[in-house]
Order: C-alpha cells, then sequence, then structure tokens
C-alpha cells in the first residue's frame, strides 16, 4: 500500500478518472465498430466481439490507473480479490458464472449478434451480449434478457451458426381416395411457385406414414434465410398447401 494518504479529492479524482476511461471505452467500441471495422468489410459478429473485448480492455487499464492514483497499488489489489473470493464463496456464484460465460461467449463465439437461437424454449434474434447477460429479441418483439451462464451449461440451438439456409417442413395430410401422383406433382409446384424457396438445394415431398385416414405426407423446402421461416411457413401453410390439402382430402 503506497504512504499517499487517501482525501476527499483523490477519490473524487479516482472517480472522474474511473467515468472517464468508461467513456473512453464506450466511444471506441462504437468507433471502432461502426467506422473502423466495418470499412474492412468485417462480419457483424466479430466486429461486435473485437469492439467489446477493446472496451473491456480500455475500461480495465482505467481501474488499474484509477487505483494507482490514490495510492493502491497492484500488489495491494491481491488482497482485495482475495476478499472478494470470500464473498464469492459466500454468495456471488451466479454473477461469476455469468462473468466467465460471458468471456467465453465473446472469444469462443457459439453464438453472436444477429443469430436466430433458442435458449429456455425462447426463440428470438441475439441483439448484445453483454458481460452478465445477453439480450434477445423474440419472433413477437420482446427482448429477453439471458444470463449468459444459460448459452454455456445449457443446450441451445443456434439456426445461424455458420449457415443461415434452413429446411422448412410442411406436413399434409391427404385422404386415401386421393390421386397420389396429382397430389406429389401439386405439392411440388407448390414449391416451384414461391419465391422465397430456394432452387438448390431441390425441394422434396415424402410420403411419411400411413394414418388412421389419410396419407401424411411432408413438403420440404430449402430457404435462404432461417429468420424468415415464419413467414414463408404461413405463406406455404395458407395458401397452396392448404387448397392442395381440401382438394384430396
Amino acid at each position: 500500500m503506497s504512504e499517499s494518504p487517501v482525501t476527499i479529492a483523490s477519490i473524487l479524482i479516482f472517480l472522474l478518472l474511473l467515468t472517464f476511461f468508461i467513456g473512453i471505452g464506450i466511444f471506441a467500441r462504437r468507433a471502432l465498430q461502426r467506422r473502423v471495422l466495418k470499412r474492412f468489410k468485417v462480419d457483424s459478429g466479430t466486429s461486435y466481439t473485437l469492439s467489446r473485448i477493446t472496451q473491456y480492455m480500455i475500461i480495465t487499464i482505467g481501474v488499474l490507473v484509477s487505483f494507482n492514483f490514490v495510492g493502491i497499488n497492484l500488489s495491494s489489489l491481491t488482497v482485495i480479490f482475495g476478499l472478494l473470493s470470500v464473498g464469492i464463496g459466500f454468495g456471488l456464484q451466479n454473477i461469476t458464472s455469468n462473468f466467465i460465460s460471458g468471456l467465453i461467449i465473446l472469444f469462443e463465439r457459439p453464438i453472436s449478434v444477429g443469430d436466430r437461437v433458442m435458449v429456455n424454449q425462447i426463440e428470438g434474434d441475439v441483439i448484445e451480449i453483454n458481460i452478465r447477460a445477453t439480450m434477445v429479441r423474440t419472433v413477437n418483439n420482446i427482448v429477453i434478457i439471458v444470463p449468459n451462464s444459460d448459452f454455456v451449461s445449457k443446450d441451445v440451438i443456434n439456426y445461424s451458426h455458420g449457415d443461415s439456409t434452413y429446411r422448412l417442413d410442411i406436413n399434409v395430410g391427404v385422404s386415401y381416395g386421393s390421386d397420389l401422383d396429382n397430389v406429389l406433382k401439386a405439392l411440388q409446384e407448390v414449391a416451384d411457385n414461391n419465391s422465397s424457396v430456394m432452387r438448390n438445394p431441390q425441394s422434396e415431398v415424402h410420403i411419411i406414414e400411413f394414418g388412421d385416414s389419410s396419407w401424411n405426407m411432408q413438403l420440404r423446402v430449402w430457404i435462404p434465410d432461417v429468420k424468415q421461416y415464419p413467414k414463408i411457413r404461413n405463406e406455404l401453410e395458407s395458401g397452396d398447401c392448404t387448397h392442395v390439402q381440401k382438394i384430396w382430402r
């Protein structure tokens, strides 16, 4: 510990320095993400990770500089961390777990900003990854704050990881008295006539099972963006697929 006395003035300067470095960190993150990395055409996920890490590094340096200003050197901080470890043992495990999980997410990138994910039965798009929690905007435009530990310790579906294409399955039941060849042809036309459906891979129609009173069939189509699947599913189910189902029931 330094022998420099801690005064009200030094405490105020300490707080001003801390606030300054936090502000610099936020400014650097925004400038790096919106200007610098954007010029190099870095993808949004990588850009977000690099800018966040830069912000945390600046804040960490600011904390160390601020502590040194009031006379607390690095060796003295080990005592503080030792006391914090005792507090962690008495009830801060959850906060620590989320903090470490946030670092894992930023460095390993199992999820990135913009990804469509399913966690805790919640489906939505990742809009922000913070050091404690991640914000997910659901398909109903509701923002859910999910603890980072949930993305590390639980099963998470990432629809967008590495590839945004998605296979959409539409189930259709037709009666046994229907002309099966016409049904297969009509379902294939449903896919071919929808501009949102990819031509490669090609759409397929399969008989899944023989039900009690119908052939249970499935139209499998590929779409380029998984985030569009609710809209395209609705188009297929409420449009031509429903029409086919009514004709051959």
